[in-house]
């Protein structure tokens, strides 16, 4: 019986990694090659296309110029579509608002459901105004780009194309 809760605690931590090796993992900040920056606006990203290198380390430095809430997040298109239900369980738990994140509800939620912490090393959640940067390795070969999921987001093609060189 011990084992099984083990297994059912640590289960969606062992399924989450597998994805998240196939898109690369968390960069060492001593080892960036490069900072981009980029910037948020309402439904785009500028720029709306990155190029990256197999094994390169890059600094994102993010900046959330509109006026809603935004995620940067580096992901598969598969990955973008099963991190969605999160971030719609995120606006139905008033943590995402249109134009801030409620931080301390976050923290609170978070205690009892782990996924509402939103503190994945491949993303940053920003209300307007916000800078947060990110350090990613993109160690992998994988059809990748950066979104965000903010309910609705996404399907307007707020997607930034991201392209080995």
């Amino acid at each position: 019986m011990r084992f099984l809760i083990i297994l059912i605690i640590l289960l969606p931590a062992f399924a989450f990694a597998g994805p998240m090796k196939m898109i690369g993992e968390k960069g060492k900040p001593s080892e960036v090659t490069r900072t981009i920056n980029i910037k948020m606006y309402d439904n785009y990203y500028e720029p709306a296309e990155i190029n990256v290198k197999k094994d390169e380390t890059i600094k994102f430095i993010v900046l959330n110029v509109g006026e809603l809430v935004h995620e940067f997040n580096i992901a598969t298109k598969e990955m973008h579509i099963k991190h969605q239900p999160e971030m719609m369980m995120m606006v139905e738990n008033e943590i995402l608002l249109s134009d801030k994140v409620d931080k301390e509800k976050m923290k609170q939620m978070a205690k009892k459901n782990p996924s509402m912490g939103h503190s994945h090393s491949n993303s940053v959640l920003l209300s307007p105004g916000e800078k947060g940067e990110l350090v990613w390795k993109f160690s992998n070969k994988a059809k990748i780009e950066a979104a965000c999921n903010v309910p609705g987001h996404y399907e307007v093609g707020m997607i930034a194309k991201i392209s080995e060189i």
